[in-house]
């Protein structure tokens, strides 16, 4: 056992000796029953976050970006009842942690003390190193007699280890007003993910009210007012953290995220975004430092060497995954029609991070290489879909009311950035490139085309997965009818105009499971029966996957079991 002593909160940095490795499927078995048992008390605790002026772990654990010999570990302390968060009131406080190989703690690997203040609105972060590869390991905090729940983790395979099966949680998009996050509670209950991907939009940063469907706000924000400032992004990244089922699945599998513009301000690009006015809401690079300071204290994350969330993660030789910032670098979206959209001059990207990932696919000897991607990179036309359509879809994607062919805050508006791209992947014999996507609250499979108006003749680049939002309005909240009324007529409609996409499902709210083979990458998609409540039901939807060296998707009739 390795003992370790900081005084520092975020970034620590623990190493261990790690203890014997239990079989694979125990741990499978005994992380379902964490899952399954932590809703219940999480819950019973935010219920007594006022109720005596005694240290709480009101927020749960988590742990996040787990390399072969290390994991980051996550909490967030409440040592007084006025110290909630964005408040920047309480004392320093130290807390120790734990990490072991069984959850009795019989065995512990590592252990330390960090102290946490207001300066990091007590949050606690360690980057504990030392650890065994491909090894399921327990963790849990204590301070004065109070102890957090016990969350579970899990280390990747050594970087040259054969690995039989990749298993991923896939979501994006969770709006705490429009509804419940069951599909973070579905997740959590499986029991078998190596890790839970979150594509971005993990907070967003409305006013009460201002992007409910129908006005309808199932649960208010807090802050109610629109994050702006440090405490605004700290409190509202604070009250996601008290939804049971978002702590239930954070503390069954390591988490894996990116963020995408909801983080900041709707539309987000280098120097401003479209829900940000600068005097009244003050300067832009003062409310991103703002928000990405908040980000960086309250997620499992670790952020890479340009302070942002693009990185690389590896799952021995089966798969890497590349993770994108999409955000922090790109131009300005372009205005639809003055052909700035094809612009060299213009990235969504940013130069140093488009290398980056180029030189990282190139240089991959994985079977699979995963794009953690924020925006959709297919094409996508519109202008055949009939006018009844037309109209909600313009309004969920950001388009003009009388149809045009682009969204310009996807890889659409960024065309230059992407034929660069698709064409480092033909000119390599790169294969076996696989996208996977959030944002525009809806499912796709999609192959990605080198030319989409030539396509399939001049052939397939990658291919693409989406998965809609856990919660955030899509086209029948829009449309205000029930969902699964309109996707097969909607559906038609857009792949009559894009013959790369295989199949969308524009009025569901879910997640996906992806799976990963040596020979194929499968994902799972899953709907959700009712956003608005609670103890909301979930259902296999459709599957799609991609085989080895082939560049398409196509459709699988169950999921993986």
């Amino acid at each position: 056992m390795t003992e370790s002593t900081s005084t520092t909160a975020p970034g620590t940095t623990a190493t261990a000796a790690a203890g014997p490795r239990p079989p694979r499927r125990r741990v499978i078995q005994a992380a379902a029953l964490t899952a399954g048992a932590l809703a219940l008390p999480l819950t019973a605790a935010a219920g007594r976050a006022d109720a005596a002026d005694t240290p709480r772990f009101l927020h749960g654990v988590a742990s996040g970006d787990p390399l072969p010999d290390g994991v980051l570990l996550w909490t967030r302390l409440t040592p007084t009842a006025d110290a909630a968060p964005g408040s920047g009131l309480g004392p320093d406080t130290a807390v120790r942690w734990q990490i072991a190989t069984d959850r009795d703690f019989t065995s512990v690997a590592a252990t330390g003390t960090v102290t946490t203040s207001a300066a990091t609105d007590h949050t606690v972060k360690v980057d504990v190193r030392g650890l065994r590869p491909d090894t399921a390991y327990w963790y849990r905090f204590t301070t004065d007699g109070a102890a957090s729940p016990v969350g579970r983790t899990r280390t990747t395979p050594a970087t040259d280890a054969a690995l039989d099966r990749l298993r991923l949680g896939v979501a994006s998009c969770a709006n705490w007003e429009a509804g419940y996050f069951s599909a973070y509670r579905h997740l959590a209950a499986r029991g078998d993910l190596d890790a839970f991907l979150f594509l971005g939009d993990y907070v967003y940063e409305y006013a009460t009210g201002a992007y409910a469907a129908r006005g309808t706000v199932v649960r208010p924000h807090a802050p109610a007012n629109e994050t702006v400032t440090l405490a605004d992004y700290r409190t509202r990244h604070g009250r996601y953290k008290t939804d049971a089922d978002l702590q239930a699945l954070h503390a069954a599998v390591p988490t894996v995220a990116i963020w995408d513009d909801h983080e900041f301000a709707n539309d987000a690009w280098s120097g401003g975004a479209e829900n940000h006015t600068p005097g009244t809401e003050g300067d832009w690079a003062a409310r991103v430092a703002a928000a990405k300071q908040a980000y960086f204290e309250w997620m499992p994350v670790r952020p890479s060497v340009a302070g942002t969330t693009y990185r690389r993660l590896r799952y021995g030789k089966l798969a890497d995954l590349h993770l994108l910032d999409l955000r922090s670098f790109r131009s300005q979206q372009a205005t639809i029609g003055d052909g700035a959209v094809d612009s060299a001059d213009r990235t969504i990207t940013g130069r140093a991070q488009l290398d980056w990932l180029k030189a990282g696919l190139a240089a991959s000897d994985t079977t699979w290489r995963l794009v953690g991607n924020e925006v959709m990179i297919s094409p996508v036309a519109f202008l055949s879909v009939p006018d009844y359509l037309l109209r909600p879809l313009a309004q969920l994607f950001g388009l003009p009311g009388e149809g045009l062919a682009v969204n310009v805050d996807q890889w659409d508006g960024y065309t230059h950035d992407r034929r660069e791209l698709l064409g480092h992947l033909k000119d390599h014999r790169i294969t076996n490139t696989v996208f996977l996507t959030g944002d525009i609250h809806s499912a796709w499979a999609c192959d990605v085309p080198f030319e989409a108006a030539t396509y399939p003749a001049s052939g397939s680049a990658a291919t693409e997965f989406v998965v809609t939002s856990v919660t955030s309005d899509n086209i029948d909240d829009i449309l205000e009818v029930a969902p699964g009324t309109l996707s097969l007529v909607a559906s038609a409609a857009i792949q009559a105009a894009n013959r790369h996409v295989k199949w969308t499902d524009l009025d569901s709210h879910g997640y996906g499971v992806l799976d990963i083979t040596a020979d194929r990458a499968q994902m799972d998609y899953y709907v959700l029966s009712d956003r608005t409540r609670a103890d909301a039901t979930s259902r296999w939807a459709r599957s799609y996957r991609t085989r080895t060296g082939t560049q398409q998707v196509e459709r699988v009739h169950a999921p993986v079991s």
